[in-house]
């Protein structure tokens, strides 16, 4: 176009934001024949409803939902969905929204996550790590509800990462570094949430096996190589730094108890059972419940080291909603609902009111990467971190309803 006819710089963001809209839009409106998302099948659009189980059961009306709404109000309102980067906490953010959206179906948090999906959509995103895998909850939950293709191109991207392009262990496990050449093949317990719920869900959504097999197989390595005797996960398999022995990081267990519930979950909904992965489960649960905090109901975010460094919000959330969604589904017994219960308690008592009298998630330990015990005890606490709002809005509404 001529020069004079030139958007100002100060419009392009604007015009490339009107642009990817449209897009996303005419992909909709045609979205019945879209399969996407891993399936071979067509899309069927499938809006939340009031009438589905996942929200009738669990109480749309009962305080804890009331809690996570004003949890999520505020997180919104103070962190702007255009703002955040694609990453592992504004992951864990994403897929609390969309859960919470399922029981109440408000539309500002689908509207919230849709925005943060668009714009990373508009300017570009990397699958190159577990770590990267988390944010397409928010394109997967937005492909069921309007089979929409570039929502299922971001499925797609993470399963063909998975499967084809991130390097692996000798045992096949999935390096949680994946295509980084700096490093040997590494297996972080991460990993196990970060990917896994994204292989998980695209399997449910697209009645496709495989991706529930891989997450099968994955989960297999990784115990066979990070559960120890006692039960719990070391943080690492293969990591070039140091680490030191009997150390077992709270929320790293965490990850694997909520992921590795919510895969049982989907395997029981299609009739089936894996029982390698039912019983490593069990035996961890038994030592989570064993380090539970007995006048807190939080964990330390050294489970076996009770009094060393501190108790931690995050990871005591993350244990909630594993236990209850076993619990739920009947992998767990009622033996286990004073430790939900009490974990909930612990988790209400991170929640302070800020100075508009709006809750905010205290007490979330950093971002934490392998090392020696005193690099765990040099974490420090913070408050409204990502993944630590994310855990706990999860924790809220999976507890919910029991």
């Amino acid at each position: 176009m001529p020069i004079a006819a030139m958007p100002r710089a100060s419009a392009l963001p604007r015009l490339r934001a009107l642009l990817a809209a449209s897009v996303i839009a005419a992909a909709a409106a045609g979205c019945s024949s879209d399969p996407g998302a891993g399936s071979g099948e067509a899309c069927a659009a499938t809006p939340p409803s009031a009438e589905d189980a996942f929200a009738r059961e669990r109480a749309p009306g009962s305080e804890s939902i009331a809690l996570a709404r004003a949890v999520a109000d505020r997180w919104m309102a103070e962190h702007p969905a255009e703002s955040l980067s694609w990453d592992w906490g504004e992951g864990t953010v994403m897929l609390s929204l969309v859960d919470l959206h399922r029981v109440t179906q408000h539309a500002p948090y689908r509207d919230y996550y849709r925005r943060y999906i668009d714009r990373h959509i508009e300017y570009g995103y990397e699958i190159t790590t577990s770590d990267r895998c988390p944010p397409a909850l928010a394109a997967l939950a937005l492909h069921e509800e309007t089979c929409a293709a570039p929502y299922g191109k971001v499925v797609d991207d993470v399963l063909r990462y998975l499967y084809e392009e991130a390097r692996r262990t000798e045992q096949g496990g999935i390096s949680h570094l994946g295509v980084s050449p700096l490093f040997e093949p590494t297996l972080w317990v991460d990993s196990l949430f970060m990917f896994g719920n994204v292989l998980v869900r695209a399997g449910e959504r697209a009645g496709d096996p495989r991706p529930l097999d891989e997450f099968s197989n994955q989960f297999k390595i990784f115990a066979s190589l990070l559960q120890d005797e006692p039960g719990l996960f070391r943080h690492a398999y293969n990591w070039a730094a140091a680490q030191d022995p009997d150390v077992y990081w709270a929320r790293g267990n965490a990850w694997v108890t909520a992921a590795g519930y919510e895969y049982l979950r989907a395997r029981a909904a299609r009739g089936e059972r894996d029982d390698a992965v039912a019983a490593a489960l069990d035996r961890q649960v038994a030592a989570v419940l064993e380090a539970q905090d007995p006048e807190t109901g939080l964990w330390w975010t050294i489970m076996n080291r009770p009094g060393e460094i501190y108790l931690e919000t995050s990871a005591t959330a993350l244990f909630a909603a594993g236990l209850a969604r076993g619990l739920r589904h009947g992998f767990l017994d009622a033996s286990v609902r004073p430790a939900i219960d009490s974990a909930m308690t612990g988790v209400r008592s991170r929640i302070a009111l800020d100075g508009s009298g709006r809750p905010v998630v205290m007490g979330i330990s950093g971002p934490t990467t392998v090392g020696k015990l005193e690099d765990y005890a040099a974490v420090e606490l913070r408050d409204d971190i990502s993944y630590g709002v994310g855990a706990v809005i999860l924790a809220l509404v999976e507890t919910s309803g029991l």
